[in-house]
């Protein structure tokens, strides 16, 4: 397809000739989970998809009786709801874990999309996503991940990596936890306090890897099922930018259909910290896989929906 998006043909360049070459960061949300539209070639049956944020929320919201706690609450606000749920009488954290693999991990399968992402040669991958579908991905193709998992404990000793990752052996930070690590997931609002108080702590405690931090320096980073106008992502971005000068900080690419004009503003047009890519992924991802891999992905690859 003719790629539109990127202010210029340098650019696509520049993002196809980073991916290629294993030097761009692949930061993953849970957009990655949305379906296709009806008439894609692609198919990803809706029991074996993950619900997005605020499914997840009304899930979490009915067996809690938020509404009748909360009235005047929106049972679309997953930190709020989750805060709910893990402090309801009878509940608690336990039952909130169950729940999420419950809904996270019980027949879902990978789509077309992630494996397309998991196929190209990213050596360094964050994701927010506490399921593990993209690892399952990974491993159809061969590959083995080396994975480290956000630790809300203070003042615990950064983790990294031994050896430089590569693309059959990346490395794949889950800055928000993961599923087998129930103490690790960030989902409530308190979740929320303690992740940014760890955010700002010294290097030698730092949760983010001293190999991402490096990285985040030097490549572009590739920002796919996100929204920024979701306030936590910004935060995020915030965050892991704090006291880095702006002009060591690589370009970023956010894939988002339709971004907010005001959060194109602020962030493309005034601080210049985002390259917005007004694409939807499933038109972005199979784009870039043939750019990168000089090929089409089949609808019927190894491992597809069916």
């Amino acid at each position: 397809m003719a790629f539109i998006g990127l202010g210029s043909q340098k650019a696509v360049g520049n993002l196809v000739d980073s991916v290629r070459k294993g030097e761009c960061i692949l930061f993953l949300g849970a957009g990655v989970h949305a379906p296709p539209a009806a008439d894609a070639p692609w198919v990803y049956p809706e029991e074996k998809r993950l619900p997005m944020a605020g499914a997840l929320a009304q899930a979490l919201a009915q067996d809690c009786e938020f509404e009748e706690l909360l009235p005047n609450d929106s049972p679309w606000d997953l930190q709020r709801v989750s805060l709910c749920y893990e402090n309801t009488r009878g509940m608690g954290r336990q039952a909130l874990v169950d729940t999420l693999v419950r809904l996270l991990h019980q027949g879902k399968e990978p789509s077309p999309a992630l494996r397309m992402l998991a196929s190209l040669p990213f050596r360094i991958i964050v994701t927010t996503n506490y399921d593990h579908l993209f690892e399952r991905a990974l491993h159809e193709l061969g590959k083995t991940e080396l994975t480290i998992v956000y630790n809300p404990e203070h003042d615990a000793p950064s983790e990294d990596v031994t050896a430089d990752p590569t693309p059959e052996r990346p490395l794949l930070f889950k800055i928000h936890g993961d599923l087998d690590r129930r103490e690790s997931i960030v989902i409530t609002d308190e979740d929320y306090i303690t992740f940014v108080q760890r955010m700002s702590e010294k290097e030698a405690s730092h949760p983010v890897p001293p190999t991402v931090r490096y990285r985040m320096m030097k490549w572009p980073i590739l920002f796919v099922g996100f929204s920024l106008r979701d306030y936590n992502l910004r935060l995020l971005f915030r965050t892991l930018r704090w006291r880095v000068d702006p002009a060591r900080f690589p370009v970023c690419y956010s894939v988002d259909l339709k971004p907010d004009p005001l959060i194109v503003e602020v962030w493309e047009h005034q601080r210049r910290f985002v390259t917005f890519v007004p694409q939807n992924l499933w038109d972005f991802v199979p784009w870039l896989y043939k750019e990168v891999l000089g090929q089409d992905y089949g609808t019927a690859a190894p491992g597809d929906a069916a």
